[in-house]
């Protein structure tokens, strides 16, 4: 079995990317459209998502001097979930509920009566329109977003090694842009703390 490695990334969110435009105009290599849930923890930084009917959470794992970060993958499951993973997403989220509400879950279910029941959480859909690339032997990935029908745009850099990632931030010239994850972005657009 493969070992699961924390990818590294680096990602900014904006309108336009100044000269790294011209570097997303060649064709890209995969074009896909999804439409996501995201759920934000006012106790968490995890990311977690509903993608084609899948629960995904990754952790941050580490930052390093550059601010490209490290996430690890915690889990991928479908519905409906079981109790024991359930019980992880709860951990992940480091919330308490009830033990009662420790069960089986439907799609619907999970987002209308779990999380929608904690104030700690909050839901975010997001229409991602993504194009990939490669680049300097890193994956580039450039998307057109809707967080809750409010258009941004981002662009994230991911590879094993970290600094081939900033090797390449840097020829895109995108240094200087603030490197912030879907979390953080998501957390200020819905003015979670």
């Amino acid at each position: 079995m493969d070992k699961i490695v924390g990818r590294w990334e680096w990602r900014t969110f904006g309108d336009t990317f100044g000269i790294a435009e011209e570097k997303f105009t060649m064709p890209s290599a995969k074009n896909r459209v999804s439409s996501e849930v995201y759920i934000l923890s006012a106790r968490s930084s995890t990311n977690t998502k509903i993608r084609d009917m899948l629960l995904d959470i990754k952790s941050l794992v580490q930052v390093d001097e550059n601010r490209v970060e490290q996430w690890y993958p915690l889990m991928k499951t479908g519905f409906p979930i079981a109790p024991d993973k359930v019980r992880e997403t709860i951990n992940a989220w480091k919330i308490d509920v009830r033990q009662s509400a420790i069960t089986t879950y439907s799609h619907v279910d999970f987002l209308n009566i779990l999380v929608r029941n904690q104030p700690e959480l909050k839901m975010v859909h997001v229409y991602k329109e993504r194009h990939g690339y490669t680049i300097n032997n890193c994956i580039v990935e450039t998307a057109n977003l809707k967080f809750e029908k409010h258009p941004i745009r981002t662009v994230a850099v991911e590879h094993d090694d970290p600094r081939l990632v900033w090797d390449t931030v840097c020829k895109l010239g995108l240094e200087k842009c603030e490197n912030i994850n879907y979390v953080e972005a998501l957390k200020r657009f819905a003015a979670i703390s």
